[in-house]
């Protein structure tokens, strides 16, 4: 296929946000589709894709997106959420896409899926499973669907190494599933990438479901031996058990490693199953050189250390406005929403304030009382919540719309001016943190920190009630020490804000 309009969908996730600027630089037109046209935009491509408002499960703002495509790239998954049955989510999605692409009259579909077999004596897993029932979803319409099935993606900020990466890093000694010793064939992430577009740009590969791999065949045991001799750090022992279970072992790594547990639990469940390619036509169809798995984690540890990871797997997340959050109703129409915040006025440089109001969060803390947080943040990852492991996966740059800051997501980044952040942890309720800054004359800023909640029935209101005293610590104080890293004066200490 030459040139062509395509619909990117999952644009701004680990995959995707990769693919789109691969796509702008091979000639192609994107349209880039997500929940939030604002994080579309916050991409460093943002400006030179048409960014369109979609949800996989609003079947008409899908048709929409699709209209006047040639393509599209079916690059989205539903395992991250905690209490969802992913594999219905996943189901009802790609339904909507039949339907989309058949009213679209789309040409052709481009899925990423999972390498597997489906065996009596080795029955796939759920998320295997579940990979493999979009595919087949997806050929039931008119649009001719091409399948790549892939197994571990090794590359920086993939949930693969990610999760490889932080055990290795943090664990001399892992007690592991007997599962363990499973044969794997991970793939580079620029291959896959590579792949997908290859498959776009040849049709004779539309209609095929095609396995992708790198050139290495290796059990994980081995991954994990591979992983320790590049990164330079000791041999890791492993003792494989046949008694410790999936839910076992994903509550462990999830207090070790940020993936969140609903994903690690579904990649932990497929290590019984043995994904290497049957089917090599990928290599003719669409040749290009393989990286190794040395060569692999070798580019991916290097990206990590430089801090260049262009996309990580905490950027798969909503970075919508809550409605409640914007509503303007009087406070006698009913509901319950409770508010709380601190301002300080500061005098001197409001660009070396909005500096530290940037750079909160991560390995710079949040100013005060990081022992709470990290309390906090445990107790989250207890609950199958983030926690605070995720810290700033993209560095010290100003955080964009989208990213992951700690256990928040960041839904508003207004330099200067606000820093707007949506509560990701386990909450009986939805939260929102905002920084804000408004200038009053040279050199003369009002700081000043919010949190607004809306509760879940009577346990949200008591927990609420619970951390009130700790918002009154923790803010007074969080804005007087920005002020003094700041170097600004404080005209009086921070106070309440009714």
């Amino acid at each position: 296929m030459t040139a062509a309009q395509v619909l990117v969908l999952g644009s701004t996730g680990y995959v995707g946000g990769r693919l789109v600027p691969l796509l702008l630089e091979r000639g192609h037109r994107v349209r880039a589709a997500g929940r939030s046209v604002e994080k579309i935009h916050a991409r460093s491509w943002g400006d030179k894709v048409e960014a369109v408002q979609a949800d996989m499960h609003d079947l008409e703002s899908l048709k929409k997106a699709a209209e006047g495509c040639d393509a599209c790239f079916y690059l989205v998954h539903s395992m991250t959420k905690p209490g969802r049955d992913f594999a219905e989510q996943e189901r009802d999605a790609a339904y909507n896409m039949v339907k989309a692409a058949t009213h679209a009259n789309l040409k052709r579909i481009i899925y990423l899926g999972g390498l597997g077999e489906d065996r009596e004596d080795h029955p796939l897993s759920k998320h295997l499973r579940s990979r493999a029932e979009v595919g087949r979803i997806l050929t039931l319409g008119p649009a001719e669907v091409t399948t790549l099935r892939a197994a571990q993606i090794i590359g920086s900020g993939s949930s693969s190494f990610e999760l490889v990466r932080y055990l290795a890093d943090r664990l001399p000694v892992m007690i592991t599933p007997a599962w363990v010793r499973t044969r794997t064939q991970p793939i580079a992430i620029r291959n896959v990438l590579d792949y997908l577009a290859g498959c776009l740009e040849n049709d004779a590969t539309a209609g095929l479901t095609l396995d992708i791999g790198g050139p290495d065949i290796l059990s994980y045991e081995e991954l994990f031996h591979l992983y320790s001799e590049v990164a330079g750090i000791p041999r890791r022992r492993l003792l494989p058990l046949p008694f410790v279970s999936p839910r076992l072992s994903s509550f462990w790594v999830s207090l070790i490693t940020p993936v969140p547990m609903p994903l690690s639990r579904a990649l932990i469940e497929g290590l019984r199953n043995e994904v290497i390619c049957r089917d090599e036509r990928i290599r003719d169809l669409v040749p290009q050189e393989l990286l190794s798995c040395r060569e692999s984690i070798r580019r991916a540890l290097e990206k990590t250390k430089q801090q260049t990871v262009e996309t990580c797997l905490f950027d798969v997340g909503s970075a919508c406005m809550p409605e409640w959050a914007s509503a303007d109703d009087p406070h006698y129409a009913g509901g319950t929403r409770f508010e709380m915040g601190y301002k300080a006025r500061l005098q001197g440089d409001p660009k070396k304030v909005w500096e530290q109001v940037a750079r909160i969060g991560g390995e710079h803390g949040w100013y005060f009382g990081d022992p709470l947080w990290r309390l906090r943040g445990f107790i989250d990852r207890l609950l199958a919540g983030p926690g605070m492991h995720r810290g700033r996966p993209h560095g010290d740059d100003t955080p964009h719309v989208g990213d992951a800051l700690d256990f928040w997501r960041v839904i508003a980044s207004d330099e200067g001016r606000r820093l707007l952040l949506l509560a990701e942890m386990r909450l009986p309720g939805e939260a929102l943190l905002e920084f804000r800054m408004d200038s009053q004359w040279d050199n003369a800023v009002d700081l000043s920190m919010t949190a607004k909640f809306l509760p879940r029935g009577l346990t949200g209101i008591l927990y609420w009630y619970a951390m009130y005293p700790f918002h009154v610590l923790l803010f007074k104080n969080i804005i007087e020490n920005i002020s003094d890293l700041a170097g600004t004066i404080l005209y009086e200490p921070a106070r309440r804000v009714r």
